[in-house]
């Protein structure tokens, strides 16, 4: 038998989005400072090397942390909702022999 996911209820499931994009919101916030501070150190170490690798260098910075933020929210959302129990699982019965 399914159990009800708690995300089924529109108040909790408006309650926990709002929460992961809180989340999301403040790592942008560090995700900028990271990339200000790893730019600042290569043009402080090296100069003024190419507009391009600035560029480059942000938005690898920018993406991988901010793609890390989004997957372990949804992960963090997921389980702490409750959503990760809410399956049907075909296999329980093969787990118990």
């Amino acid at each position: 038998m399914t159990r009800p996911s708690r995300l089924d209820d529109p108040e909790y499931a408006n309650f926990a989005w709002r929460r992961y994009w809180r989340l999301m919101r403040w790592m942008f916030g560090v995700t900028l400072i990271v990339t200000v501070g790893a730019l600042g150190t290569f043009w402080w170490q090296n100069g003024m090397v190419s507009i391009h690798f600035f560029i480059a260098t942000a938005g690898a910075i920018t993406g991988a942390i901010m793609l890390t933020a989004a997957l372990m929210g949804l992960v963090f959302l997921s389980s702490g909702s409750g959503h990760d129990e809410s399956i049907d699982d075909p296999f329980e019965d093969e787990a118990d022999r």
